[in-house]
């Protein structure tokens, strides 16, 4: 392992917890996100992103190399798209099989509504530009090139995870239906899944953006779309959401599916 790399990823991983230390105590204490204000929610999601360029600039002298190029156009539809199957998948089965219900009507209006399917990934990426610029355009090529691409994904799934633990345990980022250790587990296991489908994308394109525009998508399509035509049947927090079984278990199905295309990324980030 390169004692380089491995400083990198070290100050990188510092770094951003150290810069979301203070939102998040400030989000903690409000006891809530919308209680503590936006601007507090934006610092944390930035965090990975100004900790990436400090590292960046402190290693290199350099923000090259952190993907901001915009690739293929096809690679960025895939970004949008991937969230929209495995989401609709998910959803389709628990108000097929019962497990929620569905609304009869559009929540926010038949225009707003489809407005959201346009509009919502570019107005999620003021969030998610901010954690891709950390957790793909940095930290992914760097465990990349230590670990290949199984072992990135795996550890920077981790990472991520973890860094969420905070506002999931002590603050409002849960599903308060369902007690939190439920919580941690499915979300944990949702978004190591998902990282799999990010970091391929991200090292296929070699661009970034297409790790924020999925990453964008899928917070759209849970929590603006999917969450809100789901009706509860009783059992239905434990399955819905972003804390619940049903994602959990379909971002297993999303490593899977991109594991087995691991091959067609290019040999140095195998």
């Amino acid at each position: 392992m390169s004692n380089s790399g491995l400083k990198k990823i070290v100050t990188f991983v510092f770094l951003t917890f150290a810069l979301s230390a203070v939102p998040l105590a400030v989000i903690i204490t409000a006891g809530s996100m919308r209680a503590a204000g936006t601007i507090w929610v934006i610092l944390v999601a930035w965090s990975p992103g100004v900790a990436a360029i400090i590292t960046q600039l402190l290693f290199h002298r350099s923000l090259r190399g952190l993907g901001w190029g915009w690739g293929k156009t096809k690679y960025q539809a895939l970004g949008y798209l991937v969230p929209l199957a495995y989401t609709s998948v998910t959803y389709a089965l628990v108000w097929l099989f019962g497990l929620g219900g569905i609304s009869d009507r559009l929540p926010t209006g038949t225009m707003r509504f489809l407005l959201i399917f346009i509009l919502g990934p570019i107005i999620n990426l003021i969030g998610t530009t901010g954690e891709e610029i950390g957790w793909r355009g940095l930290l992914v090529p760097e465990l990349t090139k230590l670990k290949g691409y199984t072992g990135a994904s795996l550890i920077s799934g981790l990472i991520w995870a973890v860094w969420h633990y905070p506002a999931i345990l002590f603050a409002d980022y849960n599903n308060p239906a369902t007690p939190r250790w439920y919580s941690l587990i499915c979300f944990t296991i949702m978004i190591v899944g998902i990282s799999f489908g990010l970091s391929w994308i991200r090292l296929k394109s070699g661009s970034l953006w297409t790790a924020a525009i999925f990453h964008g998508s899928h917070n759209l399509y849970i929590q603006a779309v999917y969450d809100r035509l789901t009706v509860d049947t009783g059992v239905t927090p434990y399955v819905i959401g972003e804390f619940g079984a049903g994602l959990a278990l379909m971002g297993f199905v999303v490593a899977l599916v991109f594991w087995t295309k691991r091959s067609r990324i290019h040999a140095t980030f195998r």
